[in-house]
């Protein structure tokens, strides 16, 4: 069991991590706004046939949906944190991945495809809204939140250093944390190597980390 985070079995995590995985642990169980059947784990091959599928017959695309719905829906709202309108680019990016699966080529994976897309309404999301600042994009969270758990003021102070960030670099971590892409799809999203991704993401994680500690010196 993890020292700070009783719910985490599996792998050591840096209390930075802890803290992160937490917030959005907490994020997510507020956040459900789709049902779906849909198993959390699909393996490449099985993600293929779907996609075939679809491709035949437009209604094997609720398959597709079902996987990706709520991963999509809580990245959306990580980017412009208004509900109501995380829910429309979602239906947006399904949409327009619906109507371009026969475009759709295999020379990576479907998941780094439909993020693609999301990220692209996001972008467009922003530039209809010219007056709201990219740097504005990550939200805060309110006292509900926050309350509920006992690492509260580590959280917000997380928060705050968050914002302070550069884009990109929020968007790992939007990536990784919130939208639970795996580094092989994060990679394959940005064109980047997934080393090199890994590596990034671990030396934000370290400053963030020293950020932290320092707070309590």
């Amino acid at each position: 069991m993890h020292k700070f985070c009783p719910f985490l079995m599996d792998e050591p995590l840096s209390l930075l991590e802890c803290i992160q995985i937490t917030f959005v642990w907490i994020q997510r169980k507020t956040m459900t706004k789709f049902t779906t059947t849909a198993s959390v784990w699909t393996t490449i091959q099985e993600e293929s046939a779907m996609v075939e599928a679809a491709r035949k017959n437009p209604q094997a695309f609720a398959a597709l949906y079902d996987r990706y719905v709520q991963p999509i829906y809580r990245y959306l709202y990580s980017r412009v944190g208004s509900g109501a309108d995380a829910e429309d680019l979602t239906a947006q990016t399904f949409l327009s991945a619906l109507e371009g699966l026969a475009r759709y080529q295999h020379r990576g994976l479907f998941s780094a495809w439909l993020f693609s897309i999301a990220r692209s309404k996001a972008m467009d999301y922003f530039r209809r809204r010219k007056n709201l600042s990219l740097d504005e994009s990550f939200p805060s969270h309110g006292p509900d939140l926050l309350t509920s758990t006992a690492n509260k003021a580590e959280i917000e102070h997380l928060v705050s250093l968050v914002g302070t960030l550069a884009e990109d670099e929020r968007e790992l971590i939007r990536l990784r944390y919130v939208a639970d892409l795996s580094f092989r799809e994060m990679a394959a999203l940005l064109g980047r190597n997934e080393d090199a991704v890994k590596k990034t993401l671990y030396r934000l994680l370290s400053r963030l980390q020293s950020q932290l500690e320092a707070r309590h010196e």
